[in-house]
């Protein structure tokens, strides 16, 4: 799969057959038919080339070097053969080649490279410094999870179970899903009689303990912060108990409460002590946390002066397309269909929350009232072309100051739409009606409750 990915990601000849020749290659390398070799065949012989036959099993980083041989083989071959034969000669030639180069070359390097960051790994987790390294693995996990980082880890373990027979660092991994899912089961608790929290909190508890995080951190955990800080502090305690009891899975497994059974055996005792860690102190700090910060602050406050930050046709919440907000599952609100591409602040506050492609914006003003600007429909795949941000998390800002513009030309060129929902995450209702709106008018929506 890795040697795949690599050779799936450039653009080669439009007629390859680079799928056939990949899967032709990992047969012929990694079958395990063929590992049978190294019991009575050393080395091979060719003129004054020796190779060595070594078990590839398993080895991440030459499939990914092999990979990236055989795209320049290819792309070389396209280049030189006509097209009357290319489909003929091109994977041919091709296939043998980069067998031949990867037996010879790669793998040896392959070999060295896994064999140093299996060591450099296993060193950390077995010197006297290993616990205070787990624990900042295990409390910086989630941001990595977060970047999409986290599947540099997958290429780790497998290293380390190749090279040991087993890995030190997935037990820490689902120690921290373990960790996230209690932070969201003490939100569940906390928020149980919020009908639209229950929504989200239920499933998102339910799919981290089995070892999918995104829902709970992106939906509960991120957007209220104490749940996430808790659950860091909870899975880096639990991270350090795992490895200092040295507890390791015979490999990559399921996530969560499930990932037990990647466990070895001997290990299990020390796990659920490890796991009650992360369940038990995320559910604490963030229950104690939430029972202050989730109180909800008094009406009057809510009345203070609330500006439309963009301009356009406002529209109902509910009349949006996207079933997330049009459901009300991230909180009551509005929408508007954007004719200028300036946004800006509907109050003085803090920002809370900003995203590396610019298109949502969390805002909270000094009595706790919160809201979620998003630009458009499914413009987070634009990956931040077309739009223009003024402020970063942590900046407190101003009423009506710019916090972002957005080409909207360029957006709708991109086939999305320019709806852009406004959501009070802090759980306020509005009413509010059908009309254009402009940049700074008050009275949009009247407050409910």
């Amino acid at each position: 799969m890795c040697a795949y990915s690599v050779f799936n990601t450039f653009p080669v000849y439009p007629l390859s057959a680079k799928p056939l020749i990949l899967l032709a290659f990992c047969r012929y390398r990694y079958h395990t038919s063929l590992l049978v070799i190294p019991q009575s065949i050393s080395s091979l012989e060719l003129g004054v080339v020796q190779i060595s036959i070594t078990d590839y099993q398993g080895q991440i980083i030459t499939a990914m070097l092999a990979g990236f041989m055989l795209v320049f083989i290819e792309k070389s071959f396209n280049k030189i053969i006509p097209n009357a034969i290319k489909m003929i000669i091109v994977p041919f030639c091709s296939l043998i080649l980069t067998v031949f180069v990867t037996y010879v070359i790669l793998g040896p390097i392959g070999l060295i490279i896994e064999s140093i960051i299996a060591n450099v790994v296993n060193s950390a987790f077995t010197s006297n410094l290993a616990i205070i390294i787990a624990a900042i693995i295990g409390f910086i996990y989630v941001p990595f999870v977060m970047t999409g980082l986290h599947h540099l880890t997958i290429i780790i373990d497998t290293i380390l179970t190749t090279t040991f027979g087993g890995t030190i660092l997935w037990p820490m991994i689902a120690l921290s899903n373990i960790a996230q899912a209690s932070s969201v089961l003490a939100m569940f608790v906390l928020q149980r009689n919020d009908k639209n929290a229950r929504k989200i909190n239920a499933p998102a508890c339910i799919s981290c303990y089995l070892g999918v995080s995104e829902p709970a951190l992106f939906d509960v955990n991120i957007k209220h912060h104490f749940p996430l800080i808790s659950g860091m502090i909870g899975s880096a305690i639990a991270a350090a108990i795992s490895v200092g009891f040295g507890i390791q899975a015979f490999s990559i497994g399921i996530g969560g409460l499930p990932a037990i059974i990647s466990i070895k055996p001997e290990f299990w005792g020390y796990y659920l002590l490890a796991m009650a860690v992360a369940i038990g102190i995320p559910f604490i700090l963030t229950y104690v946390s939430g029972r202050k910060k989730l109180a909800t602050p008094a009406k009057s406050n809510k009345e203070k002066d609330f500006i439309c930050p963009m301009a356009g046709n406002l529209i109902p919440l509910s009349k949006v397309e996207d079933q997330v907000f049009s459901q009300g599952l991230m909180g009551d609100g509005f929408a508007v269909e954007l004719k200028n591409g300036e946004i800006i602040a509907p109050f003085s506050g803090e920002v809370i929350m900003t995203f590396p492609t610019k298109h949502a914006y969390g805002l909270k003003r000094d009595d706790g009232l919160e809201v979620l600007i998003h630009i458009g429909m499914d413009t987070v795949q634009l990956n931040g072309k077309g739009f223009e941000s003024f402020v970063n998390q942590g900046d407190f800002i101003k009423q009506g100051q710019t916090i972002a513009k957005v080409d909207l030309e360029y957006v709708l060129s991109q086939k999305k739409s320019v709806v852009s929902p406004v959501v009070f995450t802090s759980g306020e209702h509005i009413e509010c009606n059908e009309q254009f709106v402009q940049l700074k008018q008050e009275n949009i929506f009247k407050w409910k409750g």
